[in-house]
């Protein structure tokens, strides 16, 4: 190590020699990375510098127990990767998240600052790497091209599993509120049409069920990445790293890290393709595009409040107006859209990535995981937002509900069978015309009694064709049983 200046270290790479501030933890290659990649302005997910922590904490542990690792060299890394496990160094994470190099950045970034964390803890000067070198000792056994990979896929395991927590607080909100709306009757509606009546329960149920639905795809994810390459090092050969070493890095990073994982049976395919997470992506695009239909309903049905739907009452949550008194905006559900529209173009980025590599290994990891840590943190805290300040406060407006009911042609539907299609589509056809209701044209023309309509007309009876009153409740009993167990 030369010094420069007293606030600066001379350090030295392939490239050349370069003045880094005396104080950092960082080292040359990640200097260089900085200044070449000021791309978004942004620094690193916190999760992923945790991942390669617990990654050269584990690659460190194995290279002891193999001969490899002088063992006080392996204790000093250990040491720096649990201070930075417990947020300290932060700041000296400087690189860019999207950034040429396939993250080599990233990687020599990680190794600096624990190398240099490391010679502190054995009683050197941060950049004498005679005493703990980022490549050789920090780095040894492994390469970018399965540090890496393995570190995108701990990061979106532990972000997933955030993100599932929020969609089970979702689907708890709409089943209560599926409970809650049960006995309300309103208008169904196809292609925004006036359809047959339907319970307000009975919609709010299908959402559960489309979010349980994306909680299966979610789980199914999560074991998409539990499969990893480490070992592999640069092309899933293994080169350098010895058997021992490979037998071992996947345990010890299961032991160190809490979570798990298996090491892939081919770790070139492994090297090679990221379609595990195109499926991941694929799956919170999914979630996202139930999200927003969920959200469009919502806002169709508080519209209004005098003009519109007004068939439910959303929670008044801002102003939304600058000019309009009193005007109230449905903004959570406008913020859930928005993130649904942000995660399907980040799924389509993930994509061509993915598509987008060469032979042994793509380089084009960082935008992937760019965009696969926003899309699911964006997600979660979109789902977190929908839970609180909407869903879990929706209220229902019985009366316009049945109102709309009683007051549509839709209702023809389910006494066309008694009267039959074509005198049915007349009575339509009338009621329309005339403004008048259909129970009063029905009646007027002594079609049924008025004890038969009310019969037909029955909510349970047009919502649940063929079922009693007490079959409703079991149904209703084994929907409580279905989200218990989920």
């Amino acid at each position: 190590m030369n010094k420069g200046n007293s606030d600066y270290r001379i350090e030295q790479d392939s490239i050349g020699t370069k003045d880094v501030p005396e104080d950092v933890y960082y080292g040359v290659q990640s200097l260089r990375a900085a200044e070449n990649f000021h791309i978004t302005g942004l620094t690193m997910h916190p999760e992923i510098i945790n991942s390669l922590a617990y990654i050269k904490k584990a690659a460190a542990i194995t290279n002891c127990e193999i001969g490899l690792l002088d063992k006080r060299i392996a204790q000093a890394i250990v040491h720096a990767c649990d201070e930075i496990l417990a947020g300290k160094f932060r700041k000296d994470f400087i690189v860019d998240p999207i950034q040429g190099g396939a993250g080599t950045s990233l990687n020599m970034n990680a190794n600096e600052v624990i190398a240099n964390r490391a010679i502190e803890c054995l009683g050197g000067q941060k950049g004498d790497y005679s005493i703990v070198n980022p490549n050789d000792h920090v780095n040894c056994s492994q390469s970018t091209n399965d540090v890496i990979p393995t570190a995108g896929k701990m990061t979106s395991l532990r972000l997933l599993q955030h993100l599932k927590a929020e969609l089970l607080r979702l689907h708890t909100a709409l089943c209560q509120k599926a409970e809650e709306f049960d006995h309300v009757i309103k208008m169904g509606r196809t292609q925004m049409q006036d359809a047959v009546p339907i319970r307000l329960g009975q919609e709010f149920h299908a959402y559960s069920v489309a979010i349980q639905r994306d909680i299966k795809r979610m789980d199914k994810a999560m074991d998409e990445m539990r499969t990893l390459n480490m070992g592999g090092t640069a092309v899933g050969t293994g080169i350098n790293a010895d058997e021992a070493y490979l037998r071992r890095i996947v345990p010890n990073l299961v032991e160190v890290s809490d979570m798990e994982f298996v090491q892939a049976f081919d770790l070139i395919d492994a090297t090679q393709n990221l379609d595990s997470f195109v499926a991941v992506s694929g799956a919170i695009k999914a979630c996202a595009v139930t999200l927003s239909k969920i959200a469009n309903d919502l806002r169709l049905m508080s519209s209004g409040p005098r003009a519109g739907f007004n068939e439910i009452n959303l929670p008044a949550k801002q102003n939304g107006s600058s000019i309009m008194p009193g005007k109230v905006n449905p903004v959570i559900p406008e913020v859930v859209n928005q993130v649904a529209f942000y995660v399907i173009g980040n799924d389509v980025t993930i994509t061509m990535a993915a598509e987008a590599g060469q032979l042994e290994l793509n380089a084009f990891e960082p935008i992937v995981f760019y965009c696969m840590f926003h899309s699911i943190d964006t997600l979660a805290y979109a789902v977190q937002t929908f839970v609180d300040n909407c869903v879990s406060g929706i209220t229902a407006n019985e009366e316009r509900c049945r109102f709309l009911v009683e007051n549509s042609v839709g209702i023809i539907t389910a006494i066309s069978p008694h009267v039959g299609y074509q005198k049915a589509a007349e009575i339509a056809k009338k009621a329309i015309a005339t403004g008048e209701s259909i129970r009063n044209l029905i009646l007027q023309e002594k079609l049924l009694s008025e004890e038969d309509l009310n019969r037909i007309l029955d909510p349970v009876h047009m919502t649940e064709p063929g079922i009693s009153a007490k079959d409703l409740l079991l149904k209703k009993q084994g929907m409580e049983e279905t989200r218990t167990a989920l």
